[in-house]
């Protein structure tokens, strides 16, 4: 890996999920971190100002609470070495109907006003995070960063259009774009509205688990520390330029065989209601990741039953269970 001589770098989306376990480990690292969010309400501000907590003590991150479309990106991309993208509007299920202009504004628009201003900039890495819903209901598995994208949810278009126009900009103007396909990522701080912390939190409150279709549906599962490792490692890597990455856990599972490690671990009966399966939700996720491994050094150690655990320690905490 090739470390640059000053390192100052731009989080979008710092105070989510994956952002602010990202933010962390460059500040950990030395690395002077500004972190941009709009604090968008698709969950509630507490979760994010947690999220925060340790890296409001850190003398190496700053913070500015903006849209990406409205932040004076000039000013800051002024002496900014690396820009990790991950902000973003997420959720499969809410991207349908009227919702989509919240999606086409935050997923697609922002990454391209966020290109355009690097046009100019003299930076050394743009890391996109994408997301594997790009590869949509594919039979062939696993799923290879050559095959051909087909999304079936207008969160996966677009997820897609912002990796293209990653992809356009470094064709055109050399702007060192990557974009990495997250596959499933779970751990400590995972948004509310995700399986695993709506199952875990459940099961601590004696509510039954809604589990959309029959639970033979399968996941390529990625612990969020595997996750962080191979996207910094994404900003250094020589000939990731250019290219596209899968980054998945290796460990994928039925969503039963998750539920009977959640049961085992919590020690509780677990009760289920199954309800039909949700429009743009796939079959199966499973990534190859041997692009990855080569070139991005990516080697997930974390297995689904330790990463579950501590998900679990993090609800029991946050929530006081």
């Amino acid at each position: 890996f090739k470390h640059y001589i000053i390192m100052k770098v731009l989080v979008t989306g710092a105070a989510g999920f994956i952002g602010s376990h990202l933010s962390e480990k460059l500040v950990s690292e030395g690395i002077e971190v500004i972190g941009i969010d709009s604090f968008l309400d698709y969950y509630p501000r507490q979760f994010k100002e947690k999220n925060l907590t340790n890296l409001k003590k850190s003398k190496n991150f700053k913070l500015i609470e903006s849209s990406i479309t409205e932040a004076d990106l000039p000013a800051i991309l002024s002496d900014i070495n690396v820009v990790f993208h991950l902000a973003a509007q997420a959720g499969v299920r809410s991207s349908w109907g009227k919702q989509f202009s919240i999606y086409a504004k935050n997923n697609i628009e922002a990454t391209q006003v966020l290109l355009e201003n690097l046009k100019n900039c003299n930076i050394e890495r743009f890391v996109y995070a994408s997301s594997s819903s790009v590869y949509g209901d594919t039979s062939k598995l696993p799923m290879d960063e050559e095959d051909t994208p087909h999304p079936i949810s207008p969160y996966g278009v677009s997820k897609l259009a912002g990796e293209h126009l990653s992809l356009l900009y470094y064709k055109n103007y050399s702007v060192p774009s990557v974009a990495l396909r997250f596959f499933t990522v779970y751990g400590p701080r995972q948004r509310p509205d995700m399986a695993f912390h709506k199952f875990l939190k459940n099961i601590f409150e004696d509510k039954p688990i809604e589990v959309y279709g029959n639970g033979e549906q399968t996941r390529d599962f990625t612990y969020i520390a595997d996750i962080v490792d191979a996207t910094y490692s994404a900003a250094f890597a020589n000939g990731a330029e250019g290219q596209v990455f899968n980054l998945g856990g290796g460990s994928r599972m039925k969503l039963k065989e998750i539920l009977n490690i959640m049961q085992k671990l919590c020690g509780k009966e677990i009760k289920i209601n199954y309800s039909e399966t949700q429009k743009g939700d796939v079959k199966h996720t499973f990534a190859n990741t041997a692009k990855a491994r080569k070139i991005l050094h990516f080697h997930p150690s974390t297995s689904v039953e330790e990463g579950i655990a501590s998900e679990m320690e993090w609800i029991k905490e946050f929530y006081g269970f």
